[in-house]
């Protein structure tokens, strides 16, 4: 498949950073997040105001009001994006992820919706900030699935919650996050996290000799392993100062909010972020599964909770028979094997007497494989030593005949 448009979009500013993933055919997701960026990348204060800047967005001060501020620009956009296909009825069915956050002193005031993520990198260690809307996430919410089969679910491009022509009044998940200075802070769309996995995620931010190099480091892993989608990354790093930049760098949209050309290798430069949008044609060799909206109805959802439940009874019957079949060759080889120890015998003792015994010496556990087949009531007393000894070690014998013969070789002392 080849994707020549990009559905992604991004925006990093002086306050507010973010991702956004279009879906909704190439035309739809394109044009979803592209709106939807360039709306709320409007609400970016610049660093100094003037007296010319009276109109300037203005983010409010307490990051609580600040993440619901957010959050209902969003809610404006998502009419924005209704009121556009009512235009453009082409459009329908359009919609589009969001992840972003305001910086408000030294905390984020947070609004997600759909599944592009935020992570946090503190300390060395990495960690998801948010959570997917999707059905494979609430899956594995219920206990139904685990993380590692949610990664190659059939359904896993199934959106529970998105911005566009798909729902009125979507839920939006805010939060307000405490910084601290080394904090680095990762958007990205599921073109990076559905293809890299978190640890390899997490091995290139700590061992980062730069935040630009980071960037093209996670975009071309994406991409090395088959990402047919549109990868747009953002990086924040955190200040003591969370209000200084030591060299600002000018606010910047990328991927689809961009009508300027495509830079390959374009970057923004500050003291705290940085921010890449490449677009790039992939190709696979077999379609990869688009991104799409389904209303959280019961009806839906226990559809694809029974179609879930059918796919792990067919799993769990497939691994029964397997065990079944592999349990049944094992006793098989057992029952074989033993039938082959009953056709041999040996000579020893009890501690007293001479004795014939058919199996072999060895057993399995505590279950012996040799029994009594003849007493030759010969005392163990009445042998010399040698052969007292042989027959305390055992003799072994092919046949009953064959160790009746060995007995009868016996030098049994008279008493």
């Amino acid at each position: 498949m080849v994707r020549s448009n990009n559905q992604d979009s991004g925006y990093a500013g002086n306050r507010l950073f973010l991702v956004a993933d279009g879906m909704g055919g190439h035309a739809g997701g394109d044009v979803a997040s592209a709106l939807t960026t360039r709306a709320i990348a409007r609400l970016d204060p610049p660093l100094e105001t003037t007296d010319d800047d009276a109109s300037a967005a203005v983010i409010p001060e307490s990051p609580s009001k600040a993440a619901a501020y957010l959050a209902d620009s969003l809610l404006k956009a998502n009419r924005m994006l209704r009121a556009t296909v009512g235009e453009r009825p082409e459009l329908s069915g359009m919609g589009t992820t969001f992840c972003g956050f305001f910086t408000v002193g030294n905390q984020l005031a947070l609004a997600h919706i759909g599944d592009s993520r935020l992570y946090l990198l503190r300390d060395g260690r990495m960690r998801q900030v948010t959570k997917d809307h999707t059905f494979v996430q609430r899956l594995v919410d219920s206990g139904r699935i685990t993380e590692e089969e949610a990664k190659t679910h059939p359904r896993r491009s199934v959106l529970l919650r998105v911005l566009g022509d798909v729902d009125s009044s979507p839920d939006i998940d805010t939060e307000v996050l405490e910084t601290r200075p080394g904090d680095l802070w990762l958007l990205c769309s599921d073109g990076l996290c559905g293809y890299v996995e978190d640890d390899d995620i997490e091995r290139i931010l700590v061992r980062r000799t730069s935040l630009q190099g980071a960037v093209d480091e996670l975009i071309d892993k994406s991409l090395s392993f088959g990402a047919p989608d549109n990868v747009t990354v953002t990086l924040v790093e955190t200040h003591d100062d969370p209000e200084s930049h030591s060299t600002p760098g000018t606010p910047r949209l990328a991927g689809s909010a961009t009508t300027e050309p495509d830079d390959e290798g374009a970057g923004i430069s500050t003291a705290r972020m940085r921010l890449m949008g490449r677009r790039r044609v992939v190709r696979r060799a077999q379609p990869a599964e688009e991104s799409h909206f389904e209303p959280r109805v019961d009806e839906y959802l226990q559809e694809l909770i029974a179609e879930t439940k059918r796919r792990n009874r067919r799993r769990r019957l497939f691994w029964a028979v397997g065990l079944l079949a592999v349990v049944a060759v094992l006793l098989g080889g057992l029952a074989v094997g033993y039938q082959w120890t009953q056709t041999r015998y040996f000579v020893g003792t009890d501690g007293e007497t001479v004795i014939i015994y058919r199996g072999v010496q060895q057993g399995i556990g505590s279950l012996s494989l040799s029994s009594v087949a003849e007493n030759t009531e010969i005392p163990l007393s009445a042998l010399d030593g040698l052969e007292r000894r042989q027959v305390e070690r055992t003799l072994s014998a092919g046949s009953l005949t064959e160790a009746r013969d060995i007995v009868t070789r016996l030098g049994v002392q008279e008493p």
